[in-house]
């Protein structure tokens, strides 16, 4: 991607990110409840609700606290956690980790199975196992991430034991596992054992975050293929005497990645949104698990910062692919 079509974009980013931050500022200001009442002690005296008050900035108006928070960010101060008593940047940190393994391994599993059926649906179009994946996709599609994990949990947790259905890896295995990137960190140390556990774990929330968007992508592959296979070049394949599959897979599937890649960037940005819900409901210790716990406690900073991030990461993950389908498309490339 050409340098100044980039710095283009990074700029109109910031608007995007100011909007969100005074956004949700704002609305965390506006709601009913009271984040300094969730810190008082029994007996904590006016004096005493007054200091913390003003410890954190409350006790000025909403404009005013506003561009407090955006000169103190500026600075990369996102404040200190009311919940939790840390360092806000320190918490995302911790948890950030665990969140992009989950949601990377989920989009690995999305693409894999949303590839496959998009294929198989094309090669097959107008067959009844073509119909039958088109069914399935549509149901699939239906039940939304955080009902799949409902679902997993009974399933896989109560009916069939057969998985983990809470944690990050086996207790036990902690302490050697470290702490941030663990499945990346000890897959490349040859750690197994740990790579196996944290999998184990991983699986029943990954399948439900991964469920929708693959039944979304096979869907639009499998137009896409079928656009593809229309097309002039395809049928000169053909007449060349290819395989039908050959076919399929060299000249249709290249051409027909590139829509599915551009769905793929905005499926995975929002699927590392719906990681807020699945995370809490197999207490998975990432960033949208410590986001419901802000939430709950009225955590005005971390909530801020919280937000922020997932809108840094889906700009930033749009950004990425974008280049990418520019790699992947010489016209795009020689356009830019």
């Amino acid at each position: 991607m050409n340098p100044l079509v980039l710095v283009r974009r990074l700029l109109l980013a910031l608007p995007t990110l100011f909007g969100v931050a005074l956004v949700v500022f704002v609305l965390m200001r506006v709601v009913p409840g009271d984040p300094i009442a969730m810190m008082i002690p029994p007996g904590a005296t006016e004096n005493d609700i007054a200091v913390l008050r003003a410890l954190y900035g409350l006790d000025r108006s909403i404009g005013a606290q506003f561009l407090i928070w955006l000169r103190e960010v500026g600075g990369g101060n996102f404040g200190t956690s009311i919940t939790y008593r840390q360092n806000v940047l320190s918490l995302i940190a911790d948890r950030l980790p665990a969140t992009l393994e989950l949601g990377s391994v989920a989009m690995l599993i999305a693409c894999a199975i949303g590839g496959l059926a998009g294929v198989v649906s094309a090669a097959r179009h107008g067959r009844w196992l073509s119909a039958l994946i088109d069914s399935m996709a549509a149901i699939v599609q239906s039940i939304p991430d955080f009902l799949w994990g409902l679902i997993f949990i009974l399933l896989f947790g109560v009916l069939l034991p057969w998985l983990p259905i809470s944690g990050r890896l086996d207790p036990l295995l902690s302490q050697a596992a470290g702490t941030g990137f663990i499945l990346l960190r000890n897959l490349l140390d040859g750690r197994f054992d740990i790579v196996g556990s944290i999998l184990i774990h991983m699986l029943a929330p990954a399948l439900a975050l991964a469920l929708p968007v693959a039944a979304m992508l096979s869907r639009v592959l499998k137009a896409s293929m079928q656009e593809a296979l229309a097309s002039d070049y395809v049928m000169l394949a053909r007449l060349k005497g290819l395989g039908s599959w050959r076919v399929l897979l060299s000249e249709a599937l290249p051409n027909a990645v590139t829509p599915t890649l551009s769905l793929s960037a905005v499926q995975f940005a929002f699927l590392l949104g719906g990681t807020v819900l699945i995370e809490r409901l197999f207490s998975y210790p990432g960033l949208g698990s410590l986001a419901i716990s802000a939430v709950i406690g009225r955590d005005l900073p971390l909530i801020q910062a919280v937000v922020l991030t997932f809108a840094v990461l889906f700009i930033t993950i749009n950004l990425l692919v974008d280049g990418l389908v520019v790699l992947l498309n010489p016209r795009l490339r020689s356009a830019h």
